[in-house]
């Protein structure tokens, strides 16, 4: 399974803004947007980047790199996220959004299960998670409403997951998903609305680039 195996914080410092990339690191005085908010590279410190006047095409390029970062997406899946968005009914943007959102990664992150997608991706990898009772090892699955998500019984037994109900508490989950601690199980229940997605993604821009 191919990846992004380099060093994430340059990712926020190339955006110039937290992507929320490490959980709790990202809330901490050691997040690197707050030790070096620049751009890196031999020209970042210098202010090089910002001075420069962006056209539409870079634009839509730091659009599209921010949405793909964030949910942890390389560059030939994401296109193909894109292809299928197209054929839906609706609008483009919405639908990309809809479907980054419905991964399995995404989705256990959602629930509170995880603390960043890069983590959540990891314990599916590791084979933690159930979907409609079946093990399953797939961060890229997507999850239509009405799947259940549950914690296999094996890795219950598990530090970490006897652990998961006080820390998953703490955390908010969104009204598209419901999360049951007791059973650390929960559902999708419908597909997220717009307000319900990060305000900071640029969906049209992102139409806008593949569109060229």
């Amino acid at each position: 399974m191919a990846k992004y195996r380099g060093p994430v914080c340059k990712l926020c410092r190339r955006e110039g803004e937290k992507l929320f990339l490490k959980g709790a690191r990202c809330f901490s005085a050691k997040c690197a947007i707050e030790r070096r908010g620049y751009p890196p590279g031999q020209h970042g410190r210098s202010g090089q980047f910002r001075r420069r006047r962006e056209s539409d095409f870079a634009r839509q390029l730091r659009a599209k790199q921010k949405a793909r970062r964030i949910y942890g997406v390389l560059e030939r899946q994401f296109r193909r996220y894109y292809e299928v968005s197209l054929q839906r009914r609706g609008l483009t943007g919405l639908n990309l959004l809809q479907i980054l959102e419905s991964r399995l990664d995404n989705v256990i992150y959602r629930m509170g299960y995880a603390d960043s997608r890069a983590q959540a991706r990891l314990l599916v990898t590791h084979g933690h998670f159930n979907v409609n009772g079946r093990r399953t090892d797939v961060p890229s699955m997507l999850i239509a409403p009405g799947d259940m998500i549950e914690v296999r019984e094996g890795s219950r037994k598990r530090t970490y997951f006897r652990e998961l109900r006080e820390l998953a508490e703490a955390k908010n989950v969104p009204l598209w998903v419901d999360r049951d601690l007791n059973s650390l199980s929960g559902k999708v229940l419908r597909l997220p609305e717009r307000s319900e997605i990060d305000g900071n993604l640029n969906e049209q821009l992102i139409v806008e680039y593949y569109s060229r």
